[in-house]
């Protein structure tokens, strides 16, 4: 059967779309035929990768941002749950990056060139990836394999739509995350993190706090440099710093990796992670907002979050 490209045209500000009949002979030179599926709203690279899945594609390649490939992951794993143990899906995943942030691409170790993602799918080599579960009220599990993030993480979603990418991707995450700061208010977080059996609890006061597989969020920060994506635990990062200023002097930091040294930062890793958000909630309902993979999702009061090692297959 022919790998499956799921397209978003409209990922990196709608340049997907105008360059891909131009790189769909470059593709298939180097993959063979391929049968191309093409997203047109939020949530059809889910049920587009779910279709793809349960039909018996052997090979899904996303193509668009990270936010394409967040929904590809989705639809995969949820025909992996349905699919019955003496049929059990076996889908490898692929990745053509072509977002704003690429952040995904950079905690795998891809190359940012099409020859080189084509070379990654056509060798055949995979990578097992661990895949984040979350679990929450009046939801079905969703999935991730990047990093969830809370407070300035949201919030600089809501803001990097009316960003613009001129200056590149890098430098639009920086300027959503400066509106961000000025919106940002640190609130309490109630953190329960168990791994290998061991439960800690820990009230955490930050403006964000990022349960991380991957390395990189928000456009090259380098938030969890130890994080590996297959190592069947996820790292809990929250800044402490205490005011905006000091927020604003500490984020610089977080592109080389350094603010991992600084004491108001709190590192915690495990399997299971148990996030309480009821008191950042009295600042409003909107006051700590979610990010998953790139992606706004909705406000929750409680969260549970739980490492299903080596789920998916990635082509590397």
């Amino acid at each position: 059967m022919n790998p499956l490209l799921i397209v978003n045209p409209r990922s990196n500000n709608g340049a997907t779309g105008r360059a891909f009949a131009s790189m769909r002979p470059v593709i298939e030179r180097a993959l063979g035929p391929v049968d191309v599926a093409t997203t047109c709203e939020p949530g059809d690279g889910i049920r587009l990768a779910r279709q793809g899945a349960e039909s018996g594609y052997d090979l899904i390649v996303a193509v668009g941002g990270d936010g394409t490939f967040h929904e590809v992951v989705n639809g995969v794993m949820q025909a992996k749950v349905a699919s019955p143990a003496t049929q059990p899906c076996k889908t490898q995943l692929g990745l053509i990056a072509q977002g704003t942030g690429g952040d995904f691409r950079k905690s795998v170790g891809l190359n940012h060139r099409l020859d080189s993602y084509l070379e990654s799918i056509a060798r055949g080599r995979t990578r097992m990836l661990d895949v984040g579960i979350l679990h929450a009220s009046g939801m079905s599990p969703s999935y991730f394999v990047n990093i969830l993030s809370a407070g300035m993480g949201g919030l600089v979603d809501r803001f990097i739509p009316h960003t613009s990418r001129a200056l590149g991707g890098s430098v639009a995450y920086f300027a959503a995350s400066l509106k961000a700061l000025m919106h940002a208010n640190p609130s309490s977080i109630r953190c329960v993190v168990t791994r290998d059996g061991e439960t800690t609890e820990q009230v955490i006061r930050s403006y964000m706090i990022a349960i991380c597989n991957g390395r990189y969020f928000g456009g090259g920060m380098h938030i969890a440099p130890m994080a590996t994506t297959d190592d069947g635990v996820f790292e809990l990062v929250a800044l402490g710093a205490t005011s905006k200023s000091g927020l604003a002097l500490t984020s610089p930091r977080i592109y080389s990796g350094t603010h991992m040294a600084m004491p108001s930062t709190t590192h915690l890793r495990g399997q299971r992670f148990e996030l309480d958000f009821s008191l950042a909630h009295e600042r409003g309902p909107d006051a700590f907002p979610l990010d998953i993979d790139g992606e706004v999702s909705c406000v929750q009061l409680l969260i549970i979050i739980e490492v299903a090692k080596h789920a998916l297959e990635l082509r590397v």
